[in-house]
């Protein structure tokens, strides 16, 4: 079947009937959870039954549990990590380390019905990374940052879950936190490319890839979710070929009142493009539900394979849904080749990966 260019939320610990009819006509590659949408084990797994039942196919349900201050599932569901830097910098060996939680967590979502991980982080920090994102991040140099997330990926992988590295093409030289506000990247084209930009060309192999809220400068005045020529970057000079995500197009950068205003866009030969006034076009105050419809629309047409929107009323995924659409061919082939990536686990001694990670971390491991 044709996957909706969507990944949605629900509003609870169960689906309304609403919910459940627009799932049914949206059919949406998959679905995001929250908090909010966590009570129990079982309560958890009822509820991505009600997904894949809604969206009528075996769809992805992901997360955010890189560990740390961002992990949806806690005790006593799952383990407390420490920040993912904290967790680099304390181990013996990083990657074996980084491969032995991944491993962990992998099978903490497995468990429960969760099939997708909402990482590695393939951002590389720096000096002026913003806190929202700085100990989140798996170090300071490209090629490490690559190989140990890259070995995270695998962790999940070796678990049944599909990872979505992030945030491609690289977030880590925002000083900006992109829930609240747009981040310029001021850096010059060939900085980014030798630093930012490479520890993701390193990882072109893995199936799924979520967008980075910010603009280039030196490429486009355009965020890279809503950015042909930053796409154009990924797919081309990156040769990722995977699926890829935007981050929630809920977030307040893609709001921002500069992207209402006319203005020439870039392109990679350096000529100049429509305003960015005709692509966000519906970003009106007065129809939010019609904004975020534009929004989700402006990231599939600069290239993105399929828009997450959470944290809004129905009112409004009904619009995005709309707005979406169904997955054009390159994105249903990219999707279905990333829901080939779930395997059945190998079994797991828990009890000797816990110990081999302890003897790699001092004993420091959790959180």
């Amino acid at each position: 079947m044709r996957f909706g260019a969507t990944i949605l939320d629900a509003e609870g610990l169960r689906l309304t009937a609403d919910e459940k009819a627009l799932f049914r006509e949206a059919a949406p590659f998959g679905f995001i959870l929250f908090a909010r949408n966590i009570e129990s084990a079982d309560q958890v797994r009822a509820l991505c039954d009600d997904f894949r039942a809604a969206s009528g196919h075996d769809c992805l349900i992901t997360i955010d549990q890189e560990g740390g201050r961002v992990q949806r599932l806690r005790t006593p569901l799952a383990r407390e990590w420490r920040p993912a830097l904290d967790h680099v910098e304390a181990a013996s060996d990083p990657m074996r380390a980084m491969y032995l939680r991944a491993r962990l967590i992998a099978a903490e979502l497995h468990d429960l019905g969760i099939d997708s991980n909402c990482a590695p982080l393939a951002d590389v920090a720096g000096a002026g990374t913003h806190p929202f994102l700085r100990n989140r991040c798996y170090g300071t140099d490209a090629a490490n940052v690559a190989a140990i997330a890259r070995a995270c990926a695998e962790g999940h992988l070796d678990g049944g879950v599909v990872p979505v590295m992030k945030h491609i093409p690289g977030h880590g030289r925002s000083t900006m936190d992109s829930h609240h506000d747009l981040p310029h990247v001021t850096a010059p084209a060939e900085v980014l490319r030798a630093e930012d930009f490479a520890a993701f060309a390193q990882l072109r192999d893995l199936p799924m890839a979520m967008t980075a809220h910010l603009v280039y400068d030196a490429f486009d005045p355009r965020p890279a979710t809503l950015s042909p020529v930053m796409m154009q970057v990924i797919r081309q000079e990156l040769g990722y070929d995977g699926l890829v995500m935007t981050d929630d197009i809920s977030m307040k950068a893609l709001w921002a009142p500069e992207l209402q205003q006319p203005g020439q866009c870039s392109s990679l030969d350096g000529g100049q493009a429509p305003s960015q006034a005709r692509v966000l076009s519906g970003l009106r105050p007065d129809d939010p539900d019609m904004a975020a419809g534009a929004i989700a629309r402006a990231s599939l047409d600069a290239g993105c394979d399929v828009a997450l929107f959470c944290n809004s009323s129905l009112a409004a995924r009904a619009a995005v849904v709309e707005a979406a659409g169904l997955m054009t061919d390159a994105a249903q082939r990219r999707a279905e080749a990333a829901l080939a990536c779930r395997q059945t686990p190998a079994a797991l001694d828990t009890e000797a990966v816990e110990a081999e990670l302890s003897a790699l971390m001092g004993g420091q491991v959790y959180g």
